[in-house]
């Protein structure tokens, strides 16, 4: 699976965009019916709109709202559905410049009644719509009936964000399931992270990396079940090579002390410069250092009364908090690219 894609090398840039909302005020409390999202990208053509959620209303679902994001020039238009939809069609085809050539992406949540609409017969509806008009991506999602995303997740010495990822999936917070942790830095077996992956069974493997060797044909072979990666604090740098083997997306999360605090003990040193404000970003990996396609960011002010305990504190609880957001919505396919280096989240 990889949700970030380069949609054009040629898209114009955009120096204003616009983003409207529609939700409805209550969901159907039918026990009966469950939750779907698929996820459409195609060619501009007349009906799309209307061909998709005519597809969900005559298998008896229902669109449940929408978020609609459209740049300035009128040449992309994503949008993610929560409401009744009537309101919607209007405003795609009105909006939109006359004879203007665009690529829709469409991302579509729903309820149905699995009864009435078997999950194989849903994905041979979509297949055809996908087909009628040339679709790029066609994606679709159950989450109470598809396989969880499976993901392998790699750290090195700090522990924090592995731990709350770690909590995080034991409370079924995060729509994953961990197939492995890798990592560059032994750990006792009698340590709290070991204990935990050793009690619930997630193989812990520990591969020592040098300059000249990263270990990075073991690291594949490892991962090769998974759907994705995350990077938990791994303070190694994946080639392109890497990338290129594995295929699929990569999310890392770094704390937002770079540029200006580079080199060792980066807390330390902004603390003592004394920095009002800190930060944590997750992104996807590129070959590009630190340089891939924002998820998301969290800031928190800090200030004189922080000593440097508080400090540090702070800022892990951004990383921690910011790296399950990302991943969260990741799997809920709320993440859609957008131009060169940037995404959309809804």
């Amino acid at each position: 699976m990889n949700i970030f894609r380069r949609l054009s090398s040629q898209q114009p840039n955009l120096s204003k965009l616009t983003k409207r909302s529609f939700n409805s005020s209550k969901l159907p409390a039918d026990p009966s019916l469950i939750h779907g999202v698929h996820v459409f990208q195609c060619p501009d053509a007349v009906g799309i709109v209307a061909k998709l959620s005519e597809c969900i209303a005559s298998r008896g679902g229902n669109i449940l709202g929408a978020d609609v994001f459209v740049p300035e020039n009128k040449r992309i238009f994503y949008s993610r559905s929560v409401a009744e939809f009537s309101c919607i069609i209007d405003l795609l085809y009105t909006t939109l410049e006359s004879g203007a050539k665009i690529v829709i992406i469409f991302l579509c949540d729903f309820i149905f009644d699995p009864s009435k609409w078997p999950r194989e017969q849903m994905d041979d509806d979509f297949l055809k719509l996908g087909a009628m008009f040339s679709a790029v991506k066609s994606v679709v999602r159950v989450p109470d009936l598809d396989p969880k995303y499976k993901i392998a997740v790699f750290a090195s010495k700090q522990d924090h964000c592995l731990v709350d990822l770690l909590h995080a999936w034991q409370d079924k917070r995060l729509p994953v399931d961990i197939t492995c942790v890798i990592s560059n830095h032994h750990r006792d077996p009698d340590s709290h992270v070991r204990r935990f992956l050793e009690r619930y069974q997630i193989p812990y493997h520990t591969l020592n990396t040098t300059s000249a060797n990263k270990r990075e044909d073991e690291i594949l072979d490892l991962v090769q079940v998974t759907d994705f990666l995350v990077l938990a604090r791994y303070m190694q740098i994946l080639s392109g090579n890497f990338l290129r083997k594995y295929g699929r997306d990569v999310i890392n999360i770094h704390h937002g002390l770079l540029p200006s605090f580079k080199g060792g003990n980066p807390s330390r040193q902004a603390f003592d410069y004394g920095v009002k404000m800190i930060g944590a970003t997750t992104h996807f990996v590129t070959e590009e250092l630190d340089g891939g396609p924002i998820i998301e960011q969290m800031v928190e002010r800090v200030s004189h009364r922080d000593n440097f305990q508080s400090f540090v504190q702070k800022s892990e609880n951004l990383e921690k908090q910011c790296l399950a957001k990302a991943i969260k919505c990741y799997c809920e396919l709320r993440v859609l690219p957008f131009l060169e280096n940037k995404t959309v989240v809804f």
